[in-house]
């Protein structure tokens, strides 16, 4: 299974699941998107409990290389955000990878 679940299928599906209405679900999905990505901006760390952690990290200029022509070119220095899975969710997809019981929590 390659799905991609996007923002809209998220929305339907919480608009479902709530009874809310369609936009009112949608703004509240864009505020918290919205807080999470000004919190991000201020160097601050999103912990969403039972899924994961998300934090800005810096990643020195280093040397690439091209795969198709080899030749070398400096990557610069930036900022990247990175996620960490909480432990909950780990296990949840352990317990996927060792079962192979999809949709189904450990």
């Amino acid at each position: 299974m390659n799905t991609t679940v996007t923002r809209a299928m998220l929305c339907d599906a919480a608009t479902r699941q709530t009874g809310l209405d369609k936009a009112d679900v949608s703004n509240i999905a864009e505020t918290m998107f919205e807080m999470m990505r000004e919190a991000l901006m201020a160097g601050e760390n999103v912990k969403l409990t039972k899924f994961g952690a998300l934090q800005v990290r810096s990643r020195a200029e280093r040397i690439g290389r091209n795969p198709r022509t080899g030749a070398e070119h400096v990557i610069t220095e930036r900022h990247t955000v990175v996620f960490t899975p909480s432990g909950q969710l780990r296990d949840s997809l352990d317990f996927i990878a060792s079962t192979g019981k999809v949709g189904q929590a450990a």
